[in-house]
């Protein structure tokens, strides 16, 4: 960026220099270093908040992500050189309460601006949804979990272009020099986002079902906005484990409610989500709660995947 702050330690600039292309990954195709290039540096924690950053800065914005491809964003926990990473970086761009070990370092850093997206949007508190699939009795559940905000915003179309405007905004701000440009973008990314929405509405407005079923409860937003109803395997967190009361009740519910498939998805054990498929004599399909994008991913960007979970969407629930 034009503006650089004071230098930072030999060491640090030594740890930053030694991330080479191959420790983080950028979400760019040249995979450049995070910090102290010539354009707006940002590090995303995340795939979502990465790509909203690249959509938004455009040629103005050197992006690196935090958590790699086909890395699993709930476990991450930040390094040393990831740590020198986000300091020499003029921006972070975050989802407070998805990945705590993100949390901390950001609040812990020297940043002036820290963009966090779960202040752009209003999250809601799903802690129901985990609480009623019985993991245990209520001696296991603790204050703190009953009352979690699910944090997967960005499976909202809506919600994720509310994000995007805050985000728009924040660089701005920080950026005045390509102020105009950020606001372009923007607006570019918000009409894409509106006409994804009005995709899923139209897509999903009439269907002999209302109810899927996923690996985790990553859908909670999508369902709400379209009239759905998402019945999770597992809680909030992919790695929970279901109670065998659980797997049964999802047993009789797929045969009272029309439910023909169950969805997994592609950076989690699918274990569990085939073998009650095989129980119930249900079919398996993906559904992308797009944390992160591999080879595996049925697309190579947001748009795109969000497109194919429509798709699995409409043939599971017999969109007419």
């Amino acid at each position: 960026m034009n503006v650089r702050r004071k230098h930072i330690s030999g060491i640090a600039l030594a740890a930053v220099t030694a991330l080479g292309a191959g420790t983080l990954s950028a979400c760019s195709s040249d995979s450049a270093a995070a910090g102290n290039t010539d354009k707006f540096d940002v590090v995303a924690s995340f795939y979502p908040m990465a790509f909203l950053a690249e959509q938004i800065g455009g040629d103005h914005v050197n992006v690196s992500s935090l958590t790699e491809p086909g890395q699993e964003p709930h476990d991450l926990e930040i390094s040393a050189k990831q740590r020198a990473q986000l300091e020499e970086s003029d921006a972070a761009l975050y989802l407070k309460g998805l990945q705590p070990s993100v949390d901390e370092t950001v609040e812990q850093s020297g940043l002036k601006t820290k963009i966090d997206a779960a202040t752009l949007t209003k999250l809601e508190d799903h802690g129901a949804v985990e609480d009623s699939h019985g993991h245990g009795g209520e001696e296991e559940h603790s204050e703190e979990e009953e009352h979690a905000l699910d944090p997967h915003v960005w499976l909202d179309p809506v919600k994720y272009a509310e994000i995007a405007n805050g985000v728009g905004a924040a660089f701005e701000k920080a950026d005045p020099d390509n102020a105009a440009d950020y606001k372009k973008n923007t607006a570019a990314l918000v009409k894409k986002l509106g006409e994804l929405n009005t995709e899923f509405a139209d897509g999903l407005k009439d269907t002999k079902s209302k109810v899927f079923f996923t690996n985790h409860a990553a859908f909670g937003y999508l369902a709400e906005r379209y009239g759905l109803t998402q019945e999770a395997i597992s809680g909030l967190d992919p790695e929970s484990e279901p109670s065998p009361a659980r797997i049964k009740e999802l047993q009789e519910e797929a045969k009272a409610d029309g439910v023909t498939t169950v969805f997994y998805e592609t950076l989690v054990s699918d274990k569990t989500a085939k073998t009650l498929a095989d129980d119930a004599g249900l079919k398996t399909d993906v559904l992308d709660p797009l944390e992160g994008i591999t080879d595996k991913s049925k697309g190579d960007d947001y748009i795109a995947v969000m497109q194919a979970n429509l798709t699995a969407l409409k043939t599971a629930l017999g969109a007419k």
